[in-house]
């Protein structure tokens, strides 16, 4: 199973000039993959600049959005910017997929919080005409060099479109951000689903887990400030899976294990850059 790491990009008032040399400490350390996760009405960085600043600062690191919220993005423009980080990047992004359901963070218009499923389906195929170089706009011109390719997509989301959406346009699935014993049915879902679509192998299976070292009190009040807006029930099951220590950490990849995750990645509670080294020292 490989291991990841999220970068700061979601934590409230991030300095936003520090992740590029986070992206760098957590290569140099051995993490498999730098994650991101994306709100828009948060103070924190918007998911595709801390990729792109990321892509920018290492060289052979995996790039994952897990997950970006899709549908509040005119879908041209999402393609050609999701594009463009991975050719920056030289190929190492996966684009994780989600719908979104907070109505605040629906700031474009005209894309309101409202026929999401339907419009999902409709992007997908619009990125994937992008990516493959069909004219936009009207024109001649496609939005992407002749080097572009079609971005892996991983799929978040628990509904039976989100399984059937994966196994459709999808490489795999991410689970949402709880403890693994409430995962098994996720997983299990989407490798039945995707083979019932009839996909060879299997599709690539991705958890993540908040993690905490020397401020777990700062750490859980983070998560729990970003899970503002969450039913208080399941704000406090993500508060509650925060590993705390290396020992916590240790116990999450082994439980991720044995669901037959392919790859765990750690999300930081907070913007402490010291977490990344004591994080790879206990799961590397």
């Amino acid at each position: 199973m490989k291991i990841g790491i999220g970068l700061p990009n979601h934590v409230r008032d991030v300095d936003a000039s520090t992740i590029p040399a986070y992206a760098a400490r957590a290569e140099q350390a051995g993490f498999a993959t730098l994650g991101t996760i994306g709100r828009i009405a948060y103070p924190g960085v918007m998911d595709t600049v801390a990729l792109a600043a990321a892509a920018g600062a290492t060289s052979t690191i995996g790039l994952l959005s897990n997950v970006l919220l899709a549908t509040v993005w005119p879908p041209v423009l999402l393609a050609k910017e999701v594009a463009s980080i991975d050719g920056v990047s030289g190929g190492r992004l996966a684009l994780g997929v989600g719908i979104g359901q907070r109505p605040d963070d629906f700031v474009a218009d005209g894309l309101g919080p409202r026929g999401l499923g339907r419009r999902i389906d409709a992007d997908l195929e619009i990125y994937r005409s992008v990516w493959d170089g069909e004219p936009v706009g009207g024109g001649d011109n496609g939005a992407v060099p002749l080097t572009a390719r079609r971005v892996p997509m991983i799929f978040g989301g628990r509904s039976p479109a989100s399984y059937d959406r994966m196994a459709k346009w999808g490489d795999g699935y991410i689970a949402p951000a709880v403890p693994p014993a409430y995962l098994a049915e996720n997983f299990d879902t989407a490798r039945r689903t995707w083979k019932d679509a009839g996909r060879d192998g299997s599709p690539r299976l991705i958890a993540i887990n908040y993690f905490a070292f020397d401020d777990l009190d700062k750490g859980r009040a983070g998560v729990a400030d970003y899970y503002g807006t969450a039913p208080a029930e399941y704000r406090d099951i993500v508060v509650g899976s925060i590993a705390a220590g290396a020992g916590a950490a240790r116990a999450a990849v082994q439980a991720f294990a044995d669901l037959g995750v392919d790859e765990l990645v750690f999300q930081p509670s907070t913007a402490d850059p010291n977490g990344i080294e004591k994080l790879a020292a206990a799961v590397l």
